[in-house]
């Protein structure tokens, strides 16, 4: 059964955060996670103030462990266990734990346990094959693997997302059956070979996923079959693919990389834009805003983990919003729904109703005032609303 999400007082997702009272680092690191996943970034696609994150790691009164995580208080729900020695040597924190991801594998596709093994004490304890190896990232400085950690919940996040929109989908096929449709989320690096500082940075981005930790297996990096035409598969690619733009001095001059950004923006594929200019650019390609933009300096290169973390945000916001959109069950044709604030190139993907009475539907916060003109002038019946903005005129 597909439940009406705006008919629900129920969050979409809820991540909890857990770790045993005496791990020192414990609230430290359940705060930097909080304040990534309940930041702005995820407010428009998540209503409220982002995504609920909530903690577990006082005992309940008259108890030894927290208060039991109620799996039923929200569509789906994220547990990420900090695993510490100290958890491992407390039974009744192993117990509590066996006791959760018993009833997570009971909820199927809306539930899911991460284990964060701290100090390798989560693969000795006996309940979990996996776990984010935290204890693995040597050499790395604390903030270093904070971010590491944010990537690999993120990813896990969104495989678990990717699992659960086949489910609203298909709300009467088992696990085994969907499991056919979760096809690999492939990543499109559009770059400039005019310059070096593009593909040497496209090397390092491919690099990276490829020998991050389970990255791979979510993330296909694209290569172009020998004997098929360049510009059909090229342009096919980009609309089935979260996309980096490696924005070099060259990359504005050079017409496929023009035609790649306007594929990613007439299909509202997850878009990044890495800034890599080293001088300057004499003609800035107006379709490069909108999106996020990372900085990174194209000599040192030393950001490409904080690029893939933004790219996997956006892939994260990107399944909530689809989620959201089939929960919301509008069958209307004159309603288009959109994953990002419109701009005048959004037109180009509504085939033909830019000049017909359509509303489209978009992330908060609403767009500002000097924006809405300009669509008033080019498609006057055009109307647009926010999330919120949509949903109040809709239960009027």
């Amino acid at each position: 059964m597909v439940v009406d999400m705006q008919d629900s007082a129920r969050p979409f997702l809820v991540i909890y955060v857990a770790w045993h009272p005496d791990f020192e680092d414990g609230e430290r690191l359940a705060r930097v996670l909080y304040d990534h996943y309940r930041r702005k970034l995820y407010e428009n696609v998540a209503g409220g103030s982002g995504l609920p994150v909530v903690y577990r790691f006082l005992p309940a009164p008259d108890a030894a462990t927290p208060i039991d995580i109620d799996l039923i208080d929200a569509e789906t729900s994220a547990v990420v266990l900090l695993i510490d020695d100290h958890w491992a040597q407390d039974p009744d924190w192993v117990a509590w734990a066996q006791k959760l991801a018993q009833q997570a594998d009971a909820k199927g596709l809306a539930a899911r346990v991460f284990p964060v093994a701290i100090d390798g004490a989560a693969t000795r304890i006996g309940l979990f094959e996996q776990a984010s190896r935290w204890d693995k990232w040597d050499g790395l400085s604390f903030e270093e693997r904070q971010r590491r950690l944010i990537i690999d919940l993120t990813h896990q996040l969104c495989r678990m997302l990717r699992s659960y929109l086949e489910h609203l989908r298909r709300p009467n096929e088992t696990e085994d059956i969907l499991a056919r449709y979760l096809r690999k989320v492939e990543i499109f690096i559009s770059h400039s070979k005019h310059d070096e500082d593009g593909e040497r940075i496209a090397k390092l981005i491919r690099r990276y996923v490829y020998e991050g930790d389970g990255l791979s297996s979510f993330f296909d990096v694209h290569d172009i079959p020998i004997g098929l035409q360049f510009n059909k598969v090229i342009l096919q690619k980009v609309k089935l693919s979260a996309v980096v733009a490696i924005h070099t001095d060259s990359y504005s001059s050079r017409e496929w990389c023009r035609r790649e950004i306007i594929e990613a923006k007439r299909w509202n594929v997850p878009l990044v834009i890495a800034n890599c200019m080293s001088d300057m650019d004499e003609r800035g390609f107006p379709y490069l805003g909108n999106v996020p933009v990372v900085r990174m300096d194209p000599v040192t290169s030393n950001r490409i983990d904080v690029i893939v973390s933004k790219l996997l945000d956006e892939v994260l916001k990107d399944f909530l919003w689809r989620c959201w959109v089939q929960s919301a069950s509008s069958d209307r044709d004159d309603v288009v729904f959109v994953p990002r604030p419109p701009e005048l190139i959004t037109l180009v993907g509504l085939e033909g109703q830019a000049q017909a009475d359509v509303t489209l539907v978009y992330p908060e916060p609403p767009i500002g005032a000097e924006e809405q003109r300009l669509f008033e002038i080019i498609a006057p019946k055009v109307q647009l609303r926010s999330m919120t903005e949509w949903l109040a005129g809709r239960y009027i």
